[in-house]
């Protein structure tokens, strides 16, 4: 990124989503490799240290932009997985902030971390795993969010009212789940008021299912998860993931990660999340983050939902993008053809 996209960056962030004020005070947080992650991928050392640097630049024309107000840098090293807490140092920053900048490579949307800071009155925009394109010319973090945000306020208003969800795809996926009593939460990217906060880009409203109600069948399609090349099925029975097949060395990762069998890693298997996409200039769907802000599509979250008023506390939260989805609420069609 040149010194006028980092700039635009910066400015959008700040000004556009975030409203910061004179006299306020932000913070941008990064992570970086723990000493065995040098000895591990290099492709994944090399993301996480371009990712440090440029929060940093980014942070460093905020600096500039913003000369009247307290704008400070954090590094932790990484916690190495989506919804794990960062260290209690970490969290304790936080507290001292209006404005939070979570720009790191895992995940901490779904975090007490995240939670608390919110409660103090911060407004918190979530940025895990992001590339670079998000900020250039037509990505999503240069759409309008005035339109993104009427958008997802209509989709999270039906999710309130909604009951039963039932989920189709033209390569196998057949799932279905309760949302009765549950509150449909809009990441509309326009965090202007005290203790609201979100993912950037942004473009998802989304709903913790009822737990314990969600049964059939989720296809991941390849190319929909990072580096995943091979269809993965996930089979849901009474609200948890009962078995994983396929996804080749994600599927492999996950199924670890689940420890099916073990009790007390049930947690990690709750189906976790409903989301639909909202961002029109959202599109690569290699990248989480981007991808389930897709307009037309939907992601299916497990592991961790206390943090959008659902039940179970997981130490992850992953979430997996659906493209082309038919989805009914309460048996009426609600996309798809």
């Amino acid at each position: 990124m040149d010194k006028q996209d980092l700039q635009l960056a910066a400015q959008t962030i700040l000004t556009v989503n975030m409203k910061f004020q004179s006299g306020e005070k932000a913070i941008f947080v990064a992570d970086i490799p723990k000493p065995e992650d040098w000895m591990g991928s290099f492709t994944l050392l090399n993301k996480l240290i371009q990712r440090a640097v440029i929060t940093r630049q980014i942070y460093d024309q905020a600096k500039e932009l913003f000369p009247d107000c307290q704008i400070d840098f954090l590094v932790f090293a990484t916690t190495g997985q989506n919804g794990t807490e960062p260290p209690h140092e970490v969290a304790v920053k936080l507290l001292d902030y209006d404005v939070v900048l979570l720009m790191t490579s895992y995940s901490l949307t779904h975090t007490d971390a995240c939670l608390n800071a919110c409660m103090k009155g911060a407004r918190v925009a979530s940025m895990p795993n992001f590339e670079e394109g998000i900020f250039l010319p037509g990505g999503p973090m240069l759409a309008d969010y005035e339109v993104i945000c009427k958008i997802t306020n209509q989709w999270a208003d039906k999710m309130t009212t909604c009951i039963q969800v039932h989920i189709l795809t033209s390569i196998g996926t057949d799932l279905t789940f309760s949302i009765e009593g549950r509150e449909g939460e809009s990441e509309h990217g326009l965090y202007h008021h005290k203790g609201e906060w979100g993912n950037l880009p942004a473009g998802e409203a989304c709903i913790a299912p009822v737990e314990g109600t969600a049964n059939g069948r989720l296809v991941v399609p390849s190319g929909w998860y990072m580096d995943l090349k091979d269809d993965m099925v996930l089979e849901f029975n009474n609200g948890y993931v009962t078995s994983l097949m396929g996804g080749g060395e994600v599927g492999n990762r996950f199924r670890n990660l689940f420890r099916f069998g073990e009790e007390e890693f049930r947690h990690r298997r709750n189906c976790a999340e409903l989301g639909i996409g909202t961002n029109p200039n959202a599109k690569n769907a290699k990248n989480v983050l981007e991808a389930e802000k897709i307009l037309g599509t939907i992601h299916i979250a497990v592991g961790d939902s206390s943090h959008m008023h659902g039940m179970t506390v997981s130490d992850i939260h992953e979430d997996f993008i659906i493209p082309d989805p038919v989805v009914y609420f309460d048996r009426k069609k609600v996309m798809g053809i």
